[in-house]
């Protein structure tokens, strides 16, 4: 999602941005194709890597080797001025490879656990620093580190003024938005179960979201909507005044639009943002979901000291200061 933030805002800048995708599990490819963009297909592989060196090798689908073959038979015909490139299991080898098929390599990551060779790289999360890259990139790459370039559709930026003079306004929290990401099948039904009849919730399901009757008995006749899919988060965030989500880039939308969120950290590559957030009192870590949603309506000065916190971080305008 966040490269379909930037192909549009240099697709409107007059650039002309194709997709290189593989076909994984709840890939976005006819997303990405409805808004316009050709997109290169590449098959799943059952192969692995034979080093296992990168964390998360086992993502790509197939080898470093064959990803290279198969996106040099792409570009090889083109005049590739930037190559944008974000996956965790990708790292030098890869981009030293595709060298010659590029003028120029930008990086998106969030991870400094791997050596990049590119001329700019892009870390939006909270916290990142030009020490975690020291001996990571080259001497020349320019680093674009924090909130201020995270990546987010623009409807975030043109609704945060709505939407902090609306947190200014707040007196009780009656609207629950609730939004998991990857991990809502193991979670969303222990979620509902702990939520009583007097908020209002918004559950916003992906594509994947196996419905099960579980879930569909357990929400029938009460103030639950469910939504499949969504283009319109942002009036989502904005009409609720508190968020139970997990710790990935929508982190960035929230504070933007200045929601409080009771965060559930649900994969290891969310652990420094969700820590970053909590100390800086933007959001909750869930512990106990009851009780932490006691704590904030039993304190609405908490509430809107982590409103606070939460605007500071991101203003949404990340994605007109990348200069490529």
């Amino acid at each position: 999602m966040r490269c379909l933030t930037l192909a549009q805002t240099l697709q409107n800048k007059g650039a002309e941005v194709q997709f290189i995708c593989r076909k994984h599990e709840g890939n976005l490819i006819d997303k990405i194709c409805s808004t316009g963009f050709h997109t290169f297909e590449l098959e799943l592989t059952d192969e692995k890597e034979v080093d296992n060196k990168l964390a998360y090798t086992s993502w790509l689908g197939a080898t470093q080797q064959k990803d290279v073959d198969e996106c040099i038979n792409i570009l090889k015909d083109k005049k590739t001025d930037w190559l944008i490139v974000d996956h965790y299991s990708l790292d030098e080898y890869w981009q030293k490879s595709l060298k010659p098929y590029y003028k120029k390599l930008m990086v998106i990551d969030d991870l400094a656990d791997r050596q990049f060779d590119c001329d700019i790289l892009l870390n939006q999360n909270l916290g990142s620093t030009k020490e975690q890259y020291k001996n990571r990139v080259p001497k020349s790459c320019e680093l674009l580190l924090g909130c201020e370039y995270a990546l987010l559709r623009p409807e975030f930026s043109k609704l945060r003024g709505q939407a902090l003079e609306k947190r200014k306004k707040t007196k009780e929290i009656k609207n629950i938005l609730i939004s998991m990401g990857g991990g809502e099948n193991k979670i969303i039904y222990d979620i509902l179960k702990q939520l009583d009849s007097r908020f209002n919730v918004v559950v916003v399901l992906g594509k994947n979201f196996l419905f099960n009757k579980k879930v569909q008995s357990y929400v029938d006749g009460k103030n639950i909507k469910i939504i499949m899919e969504t283009d319109n988060m942002a009036k989502l965030m904005l009409d609720a005044d508190l968020a139970i989500g997990a710790g990935g880039s929508t982190s960035w939308e929230r504070c933007c639009l200045g929601l409080p969120t009771i965060v559930f950290m649900i994969a290891d590559n969310q652990r420094e943002v969700v820590k970053n957030l909590e100390q800086l009192g933007a959001v909750i870590v869930a512990e106990n979901l009851k009780e932490d949603l006691q704590l904030i309506m039993r304190d609405i000065d908490l509430w809107k000291r982590m409103s606070n916190k939460a605007q500071e971080i991101c203003d949404g305008l990340g994605v007109h200061r990348i200069k490529i």
